[in-house]
């Protein structure tokens, strides 16, 4: 989001009809005027859009991927096909995506990390989740058929070993790719953006109610958005006159 307006292009009733939709529907919190003042109002309707078509009914979980690239990769596919949610499970290395490669998807992805694999599967599966696992077997599914009525974890192993042992044996099933080359396999970053467009576009024609994100959810990360989206200077007088929020928001509190 490389805004650099100095003028909304918003008229003054846009504007004032914007902020008390946002106020009415509960979006934004009466507590968060002065957050919202500090922000162009375009700027906080094109967040407003992107949160209308984001959902965490389509989720993702990686395995011990390794690679800074494949991390970014990852984030902005799930950024891109409106996934909110990255949950991560490291591996030997930390999960520090480059934001350049990302393109900043790392500031509007909520990342969620888990110390083991059967942790994380453990508790997604407890929140309603099928997980499924890619991996070349005789009992995966390809893509196509996997079933996107329900809230649905697509998870992808390490780059050079794939998914392990114990989180194929966790997960409630495998799929595939279909391929017609030589190669049988693809790199994580190009077989999840595959697998996300096939989901999530399946999945918003055959989910009625519920793909979108809860109203909560949806407030949060508005206000979450709106924090990381503060400039510099703004950002200081945030701080000053909303240390409490900002903290509850970010976790610091300087």
């Amino acid at each position: 989001m490389g805004w650099r307006q100095t003028t909304s292009a918003l008229s003054k009733e846009e504007q004032a009809a914007m902020l008390e939709e946002l106020l009415q529907s509960g979006l934004l919190l009466e507590e968060d005027r002065l957050l919202y003042s500090m922000l162009m109002p375009d700027r906080v309707k094109r967040m407003q859009e992107v949160l209308d078509l984001r959902t965490n009914h389509i989720t993702i979980l990686t395995e011990g991927v390794d690679d800074p690239h494949n991390q970014s990769a990852v984030l902005r596919s799930a950024d891109a096909f409106g996934v909110q949610t990255l949950h991560v499970v490291e591996g030997r290395a930390k999960f520090k995506p480059n934001s350049i490669i990302a393109k900043s998807a790392d500031r509007w992805v909520d990342v969620v990390e888990h110390p083991s694999i059967e942790d994380a599967i453990d508790w997604l599966k407890a929140d309603g989740y099928q997980v499924l696992a890619t991996a070349l077997s005789e009992e995966a599914v390809p893509l196509e058929d996997v079933d996107v009525s329900k809230p649905t974890v697509l998870l992808f192993g390490n780059e050079h070993h794939g998914v392990s042992e114990r989180a194929l044996a966790k997960a409630d099933g495998n799929y595939l790719i279909p391929m017609q080359g030589y190669v049988q396999s693809l790199n994580i970053s190009v077989a999840a953006a595959i697998s996300l467009y096939d989901v999530t576009t399946r999945a918003r024609h055959v989910v009625t109610d519920g793909y979108g994100l809860k109203a909560e959810d949806k407030q949060r990360i508005l206000k979450n958005w709106m924090v990381k989206s503060l400039p510099k200077r703004s950002l200081g007088v945030y701080k000053q006159k909303g240390l409490t929020a900002f903290a509850r928001e970010t976790g610091k509190t300087e």
